[in-house]
C-alpha cells in the first residue's frame, strides 16, 4: 500500500493544489480510511490516510492529478471495507450504479460510481452576474436535457447538454423571450432508483441526488472525468453574458441511498446515524418526511455543514445566482415540526455568501404540518400553489367567485404581508415540471400516465384542468378555444404582482400527451409545434409590458389608497362589469365571473428606479357567454386603448381611443388589457 503525508483537515473532499491532492473525510466511527485510486482499466491501488483531526481523516497524496478516479473504504466495527464509498464532497462523478451489484459481502467497486479529482481553476473572463432585482425577475423552469434535445439550431453532439444550453441559439432565444432567470431542474449528480432501473426506465427529472457538489455527468458533452465541471462553468458564463441568471433546483432533503435497506453508496456507509433523521431517536427506522425513503439530518453537525458547504461552493466556485429548495420544510425540521428558526434557515440567513442570492422554497413536504406556504423567513420567496389553484379554477369556471383571485393577482398579501414580506415573496405559476403542461391543462380532464409503467396510479388526480369539451386532440373550434384559454392563463400570470415562473415549452405549445408526472420520460421540447411561434410572441409581448411598466410588477403591496388631487382615483381599484367599483356582496358572490383590476402607474414613480408607469385596466372574463363591460369615468382615464385581447392569435392592439364610460364588448372566456390615458399622457402609448 502506498503512503501519504498528513495533509490538512480544514477542507473536506479532494483538493488539488497543482502538485498533489489533499483528501479529507469526516468519519468519526472509522478506525482507518483508505483512498482507493483507479487507473484507466479499473485496477485499484490504496493509500491509507495517516491522520485524524477533529474526527476528520486526512492525507496529502503527491502526484495525484485532476482526472484521477477515486473512492473511499472505511474500516472499523461499523464499517465494511468491501464497500467502496463515494466522497460526499466529490466535485465530479464518473461511472454508473448497478443495482444488481455483488453478493452481500462482495467488493462493490465494479458496481458503483467513483469520485474524480478536478482542477477548479477556470477562466471566468470577467464574468459578472446579471444581478436582477427580485421585483424584475421572471423565472423560466427547464430541464438541461429536454430543452435542447430537438433544437434544430444546436449541433447534434451538443443537444441535451450544458454546452447545448449555452449555445447562442438558446441563450438568444431566452433573452429575446423576456425571461431573466433560468431555473434548472436538478443538476447535482443523481441516480435512478433501482425500481426504475429494473423496468428499464430512468429518473429523468433528477430528484434523487447522490453528490451535492458534482454537476450531473451525463449532461456533459465533453466527458465525465472533470470535464463536466468546466462545461457547467462555461454554461453559466454564457448565460450570464446573455443577461440571464442561473438558479438551481436543489434536492438536499434526501439522497439516492433511499430506505435503510437501499444501496449503501456514500453517507450511509460513513455515518447513517449522523446524516439521516431517525424516528424515534435510536431506532434503525428513518424519519421519512420526503416520501423517498430517507431525510437528510440538517439540524446539526455533518448534515448541516454538508448543505452549507455545498451551497457556498455552487455560488462561489460555480457562480450560480440562487436556489429553489425542493421540499424545503424537510430541511427546517428540528425535533419534529417545521421550525422557522431552524439551524439551517438561521445559518443561511447569516451567511454573507448565501444571503445575497435568490432563495426560493417549495414550501411543503410529506411530514406532519408539512404545508408551510407563507411561513418562510423574510428574504425567501416561495412557490405559491394557492396562486396556481385559484387561477386555474377561475379560468376553468370552477371558482367560488373572484375574492381569492383578487388576492392572487396583487401578490397574495393574505399569505405574506403579516410577516413583513412583499409581493416578491410569491413565486406565481400555473404550471411546473410536476403536473400538466399549459397545453395539456386546457386539453385533458384526466391524467394519462400509462407510459410511466405504474398502471396510471402515479401523479395527482387534482389537476384543476378543463379539456374544453373533448379529451385530447380535437377539432378546429375546440383547439381555438384551447389556445385562447392558454393566452388567458399566461396573461393572468405575467400581469400579476409577484415573481412569475414559466414552464419551459409552454410558450411553444408543448404537450406530454396528458401525462402529469413525466419524471421518468425524456420528452424533449418540440421547437416546431404548430402554434408555438404565435404563443411565444404572446409571451414576448406580455413580458415587454411587464418590464416596461413598474405598476405591473410592484415591489410593495398596493392598498387601494387614494392619490392626492386625482378625484378619488386609487393606486389599485376593482371594477364590476357595469363600470362601478366592486361591492362587498359582489366580492362574496360565488357566481361572479368578471373582474376588472385597475393599476395606476402614477403611484409608482417614487418607488422604483424606472420612474412613472402607464396605468392599466385588466379585464378578466371567465363566463361562458359574451358580455359587455363599461369603462370607468374620466377621473380614471380620458382615453382608453385596448393593448391586448386574448381572442386574437397574435398580440396586436385592439380598439383605440375609447372614451370614458364607453361600452367594451368582451368575448366569452377572454381577457383584455386596457391602457388608461390621463391628462399628461394623452396620445401616448404604452406599447
Amino acid at each position: 500500500m502506498a503512503s501519504a503525508r498528513s495533509g490538512s483537515h480544514r477542507r473536506l473532499g479532494a483538493s488539488w493544489d497543482g502538485r498533489g491532492t489533499n483528501v479529507a473525510l469526516w468519519a468519526p466511527t472509522a478506525t482507518a480510511v483508505d483512498v482507493c485510486l483507479f487507473d484507466e482499466v479499473g485496477v485499484e491501488s490504496r493509500v491509507r490516510l495517516p491522520e485524524s483531526t477533529d474526527e476528520i481523516w486526512h492525507g496529502y497524496l503527491s502526484g495525484v492529478r485532476p482526472g484521477q478516479r477515486y473512492g473511499l473504504r472505511l474500516h472499523g466495527p461499523q464499517h465494511s471495507p468491501a464497500r467502496l464509498l463515494l466522497d460526499p464532497y466529490a466535485k465530479a462523478v464518473d461511472g454508473s450504479f448497478d443495482p444488481a451489484g455483488p453478493s452481500p459481502h462482495g467488493d462493490t467497486a465494479p458496481h458503483v460510481p467513483c469520485g474524480v479529482v478536478v482542477d477548479e481553476h477556470f477562466d471566468w473572463a470577467g464574468d459578472r452576474a446579471p444581478d436582477v432585482p427580485l421585483g424584475e425577475t421572471v423565472v423560466y423552469e427547464t430541464h438541461v436535457g429536454s430543452l435542447t434535445r430537438a433544437h434544430p439550431d444546436v449541433p447534434e453532439q451538443l443537444r441535451g447538454t450544458y454546452a447545448g444550453l449555452a449555445h447562442p441559439a438558446v441563450t438568444s432565444y431566452l433573452r429575446d423571450l423576456g425571461v431573466t432567470s433560468v431555473e434548472l431542474l436538478p443538476v447535482h449528480h443523481f441516480l435512478s432508483e433501482p425500481r426504475l432501473t429494473a423496468r428499464g426506465s430512468t429518473n429523468h427529472w433528477g430528484y434523487n441526488t447522490l453528490a451535492f457538489f458534482a454537476p450531473h455527468g451525463p449532461y456533459a458533452a465533453s466527458g465525465t472525468r472533470g470535464q463536466q465541471v468546466t462545461e457547467f462553468k462555461a454554461m453559466v458564463r454564457a448565460l450570464h453574458a446573455a443577461g440571464l441568471e442561473v438558479l438551481l433546483d436543489v434536492v438536499y432533503n434526501h439522497t439516492a441511498e433511499g430506505e435503510p435497506d437501499g444501496p449503501t453508496l456514500s453517507l450511509r456507509g460513513i455515518d447513517a446515524a449522523a446524516y439521516y433523521r431517525h424516528h424515534p431517536q435510536g431506532s434503525s427506522r428513518y424519519d421519512d418526511v420526503t416520501g423517498c425513503g430517507n431525510t437528510l439530518q440538517t439540524s446539526y453537525g455533518p448534515g448541516l455543514r454538508l448543505v452549507m458547504d455545498s451551497l457556498r461552493y455552487w455560488v462561489e466556485q460555480m457562480h450560480v445566482d440562487g436556489f429553489r429548495f425542493d421540499l424545503a420544510p424537510a430541511l427546517a425540521r428540528t425535533s419534529g415540526p417545521y421550525d422557522v428558526r431552524s439551524p439551517l434557515l438561521a445559518a443561511i440567513a447569516q451567511d454573507p455568501t448565501l444571503r445575497r442570492v435568490k432563495l426560493i422554497a417549495e414550501p411543503w413536504d410529506l411530514g406532519p404540518g408539512g404545508y408551510q406556504v407563507g411561513h418562510f423567513p423574510v428574504g425567501w420567496s416561495e412557490w405559491n400553489d394557492k396562486y396556481r389553484d385559484s387561477v386555474r379554477d377561475f379560468w376553468r369556471g370552477h371558482s367560488d367567485g373572484v375574492r381569492e383571485l383578487g388576492y392572487r393577482l396583487t401578490g397574495s398579501s393574505d399569505l405574506f404581508r403579516a410577516a413583513g414580506r412583499r409581493p416578491t415573496a410569491s413565486v406565481n405559476f400555473v404550471t411546473a415540471h410536476d403536473g400538466f403542461t399549459l397545453r395539456d391543462l386546457v386539453s385533458y380532464d384526466r391524467k394519462h400516465n400509462e407510459a410511466n409503467g405504474e398502471g396510471n396510479a402515479d401523479g395527482t388526480d387534482d389537476n384543476r384542468s378543463w379539456n374544453c369539451g373533448v379529451e385530447g386532440p380535437a377539432g378546429i373550434e375546440v383547439e381555438r378555444l384551447r389556445r385562447r384559454q392558454a393566452r388567458n392563463l399566461l396573461t393572468t400570470l405575467l400581469l400579476s404582482a409577484g415573481v412569475p415562473m414559466l414552464l419551459a415549452g409552454d410558450e411553444r405549445w408543448r404537450t406530454q400527451g396528458g401525462n402529469n408526472n413525466a419524471y421518468c420520460l425524456d420528452l424533449g421540447l418540440d421547437w416546431s409545434a404548430p402554434g408555438g411561434d404565435d404563443l411565444a410572441e404572446w409571451v414576448r409581448a406580455l413580458l415587454r409590458l411587464r418590464a416596461g411598466h413598474a405598476v405591473l410588477r410592484p415591489v410593495h403591496f398596493l392598498d387601494g389608497q387614494q392619490l392626492p388631487g386625482r378625484g378619488g382615483v386609487r393606486d389599485l381599484a376593482w371594477f364590476a362589469a357595469d363600470g362601478s367599483p366592486m361591492t362587498e356582496p359582489q366580492w362574496h358572490d360565488s357566481g361572479q365571473r368578471t373582474l376588472g383590476m385597475y393599476l395606476d402607474g402614477r403611484a409608482m414613480g417614487h418607488r422604483v428606479r424606472l420612474g412613472p408607469s402607464a396605468s392599466f385596466l385588466l379585464w378578466l372574463h371567465a363566463g361562458p357567454a359574451d358580455t359587455t363591460v363599461c369603462l370607468p369615468g374620466s377621473s380614471w382615464g380620458l382615453r382608453y386603448d385596448v393593448v391586448l385581447d386574448t381572442t386574437l392569435e397574435l398580440p396586436v392592439p385592439g380598439t383605440a381611443g375609447l372614451g370614458a364610460g364607453a361600452a367594451l364588448p368582451v368575448t366569452a372566456r377572454s381577457a383584455l388589457l386596457v391602457q388608461c390615458h390621463h391628462h399628461y399622457s394623452a396620445g401616448r402609448s404604452g406599447r
